[in-house]
C-alpha cells in the first residue's frame, strides 16, 4: 500500500494511505441525496465476490502528487435527480471531508457518472384507472 501522507511529529510518524482516503471519500460521496452507490471495477467486483468482504473504497481512485492530490470517484446516481447538482454537492463534500480529516490538500474531485438507477415500485403499491 502506498502512503499518501507522512508527517512527522514530536512524537513519531503519522502515516496515512491512500485506501483510508478511498474510504472517507466514498463515504463522503454516498452522503449526498441521488447518490445510490459507487460503482465498481471489473476486479474491484470479482474481489468483492469472491472474498465476501466489502470494499469501501470501491469506485474511489486516489492520486496523489507532491503538495496536492486528486480524487476520481465513480457513482451511481438515482433517476430524476439534476445530475450537475449532485455532482456539485459531491465534489464539495469530498474536499471538505478528506481535507479536513487527513491534512491532505485536494486539488480536485473529479465525478464520473456511471450508471443511473430507476427505483423499483413496490407490487402492493398498484394504481387502478377508472
Amino acid at each position: 500500500m502506498e502512503e499518501n501522507q507522512r508527517e512527522e511529529m514530536d512524537m513519531g510518524i503519522v502515516k496515512i494511505s491512500d485506501e483510508v482516503v478511498g474510504v472517507i471519500a466514498g463515504l463522503a460521496a454516498t452522503e449526498i441525496k441521488g447518490i445510490v452507490g459507487m460503482s465498481a471495477n471489473l476486479v474491484g467486483g470479482i474481489t468483492q465476490i469472491l472474498t465476501g468482504k466489502k470494499n469501501l473504497s470501491k469506485g474511489v481512485k486516489v492520486n496523489v502528487g507532491e503538495s496536492s492530490s486528486t480524487i476520481e470517484l465513480y457513482v451511481v446516481v438515482e433517476y430524476g435527480v439534476k445530475i450537475p447538482d449532485v455532482c456539485r454537492q459531491v465534489q464539495e463534500n469530498v474536499k471538505k471531508t478528506v481535507e479536513t480529516m487527513t491534512g491532505l490538500e485536494v486539488s480536485a474531485v473529479n465525478v464520473h457518472v456511471q450508471n443511473v438507477v430507476i427505483p423499483k415500485q413496490d407490487e402492493n403499491q398498484v394504481e387502478y384507472e377508472e
